[in-house]
């Protein structure tokens, strides 16, 4: 049996995505109900950590509990990956032991290699170039408060960094127009806008992306690594800042999203995202809900 990986959106089909969300609801309200589902007892998650993180560590490792299974956190501290084994000598002997791996990593590249030598599926849990898990978290929450989002229009306001482009992805697969407001040279990478086609557009004034819009969503200017460019980032996004003028613009019930964590004051007001129309904590929860999902479907199905 071929290994499935989800190192992108587009390793899924639209109709496996759907299948996915659909589950991530239903683990969600049997979570509420207080049900208990142990469909992994006995397996467990490799969890690989190059950069820092609280909601990607805290949600895959309590998923991995609430579905009967344990997680194991490796940073580079310690295991041999810091020491400078080699990417694939490393899958070769963690995918023999455990059930599936996670891996949150400086390079995209670095996940591709893992994954090809890998036994198990692998998650992208954040590369430089995509955010997939957040993607499915966000798809679960606007189909929880709006319902489908097939045709919708969304604008993304800001850097075209690895959160953009996994937005780019679910354009293609989730079939809804993505306006890209950010400032020249900063636009997501051309060949993964080329995929998407006319979905997509680009603009320069975050005025007409956010027009009508259906979901506003951004980012933090400076991620992680970028820390040294912070002064020179923030005057450069700050036209693009989300403020109560801007979320005015699109429709009257159009919610708002930002991963988090979020700097108030900088990318986004703390009037908006502390505002009715705000969802990030519902969006923050539904990590835990939307992976779980997905650990079920590649850990079960790893193993039909």
């Amino acid at each position: 049996m071929t290994v499935r990986h989800f190192l992108t959106l587009l390793d899924f089909s639209t109709d496996e995505l759907k299948v996915l969300l659909s589950r991530a609801h239903a683990l969600k309200a049997m979570h509420r109900r207080g049900e208990t589902h142990l469909p992994l007892q006995h397996k467990t998650l490799a969890m690989i950590f190059e950069k820092a993180s609280t909601r990607t560590r805290v949600s895959f490792e309590t998923g991995m509990t609430q579905l009967g299974g344990h997680a194991l956190f490796l940073s580079p501290r310690d295991s041999q990956l810091g020491r400078g084994e080699p990417v694939a000598d490393t899958a070769r002997v963690i995918s023999a032991m455990v059930d599936a791996v996670m891996i949150r990593a400086h390079r995209h590249d670095m996940v591709e290699t893992f994954a090809a030598h890998s036994r198990v599926p692998v998650i992208n849990a954040l590369t430089d170039l995509h955010h997939p898990c957040q993607l499915l978290a966000d798809m679960q929450t606007y189909e929880e408060h709006r319902g489908s989002i097939v045709g919708r229009t969304v604008a993304w306001l800001g850097d075209g960094n690895n959160v953009c482009q996994s937005y780019v992805h679910a354009a293609e697969r989730f079939d809804f127009t993505l306006r890209i407001a950010c400032p020249e040279g900063d636009a997501p990478d051309s060949a993964i806008l080329a995929e998407a086609g006319s979905r997509v557009e680009i603009l320069r004034d975050p005025r007409a992306a956010v027009a009508g819009a259906d979901l506003v969503v951004t980012d933090v200017w400076a991620s992680m690594g970028q820390e040294a460019e912070q002064a020179e980032r923030n005057a450069r996004f700050t036209p693009y800042q989300v403020d109560a003028r801007l979320m005015a613009l699109a429709k009257p019930d159009a919610l708002f999203m930002h991963c988090l964590p979020a700097h108030r004051g900088e990318e986004v007001t703390a009037e908006v995202i502390d505002g009715p129309q705000s969802v990030v904590w519902d969006e923050a929860e539904n990590r835990l809900h939307a992976q779980k999902a997905l650990l079920e479907f590649l850990v079960t199905s790893s193993h039909a």
